[in-house]
């Protein structure tokens, strides 16, 4: 939160707060929630307006629902673009500045969270120039189930027993992914070479692994090849995780030994999926 109140400062923004008149209970991960207020508040700085730039929060209650809902009058969200703004890896090819890298990880990271918790998170904008508007709904819980209820982390399902190597030279994007999929169980491990993977493999036998083709030096194609080829990993789940998606592609990762293609933008259900 602070980085945020330092750019909010830098970028001589306004930010207003408005608060529902009596306390608002849900039962939710207090740690994971704050992390979907500071990525729509990081969107929102990001891509508000230099000058006269203006961010709104509000807390309120919708019949048996708490809605969070975070607002700017910043560049706003092209109207086909909208329906694939919590896609994984999606980027704009609209000129203005969410060309800065796409809108990544981060509002996945939202959607994925706030569902967890029972909930729906919604965007709308009126199109270019017009700013935009976030929306959280959680369900309500009444005080004493927020006091007495186990902790969001242990009332959970037992998680899938998976361990899962993601190898992408993209930091920011794997370790966002890598969040994810801790989130729905299992242990996850972040490579973000083709040689780091190497090296973690001499000392771990993962049953499944996430390779982004577009690797430099080795690309995914010849890791897999690699992996294929060594015996302490026979039997391995490898899926590749890549923004190739030609037809000539998806028969090279056949040939390099991938069991699942799956093209970026990836849905989480198809990622899920393909993990299972």
């Amino acid at each position: 939160m602070d980085s945020n109140r330092l750019l909010i400062t830098q970028k001589h923004l306004e930010l207003s707060v408005s608060l529902a008149d009596e306390p608002v209970w849900v039962h939710v991960d207090p740690t994971r929630m704050e992390q979907v207020v500071v990525n729509l508040l990081a969107n929102a700085i990001k891509y508000a307006n230099s000058s006269g730039g203006r961010i709104h929060v509000s807390v309120e209650t919708e019949a048996d629902q708490a809605v969070l809902r975070v607002s700017d009058n910043g560049i706003g969200i092209d109207a086909e673009f909208l329906p694939h703004i919590f896609d994984l890896f999606t980027q704009s090819d609209q000129s203005l500045d969410r060309a800065q890298g796409g809108l990544g990880i981060g509002l996945t990271v939202v959607r994925r969270i706030v569902e967890l918790h029972g909930g729906k998170v919604s965007a709308a904008s009126g199109g270019r120039g017009e700013g935009s508007e976030f929306t959280i709904r959680i369900p309500l819980s009444a005080p004493r189930e927020t006091e007495n209820r186990p902790d969001a982390e242990t009332s959970r399902a037992t998680p899938r027993q998976k361990s899962v190597l993601l190898v992408d030279d993209n930091k920011d994007a794997a370790d966002g992914l890598a969040l994810l999929l801790r989130r729905s169980g299992g242990e996850v491990r972040v490579a973000y070479s083709a040689r780091s993977a190497l090296e973690v493999l001499a000392g771990s036998k993962p049953s499944v692994i996430l390779l982004d083709i577009g690797l430099p030096e080795i690309d995914g194609y010849e890791l897999a090849r690699r992996i294929r080829g060594d015996p302490a990993h026979h039997g391995v789940r490898l899926v590749a995780l890549t923004g190739y998606g030609r037809e000539s592609d998806q028969k090279r990762s056949v040939e390099a030994g991938f069991d699942v293609h799956l093209v970026k933008p990836v849905q989480l259900e198809d990622l899920e999926q393909a993990l299972a």
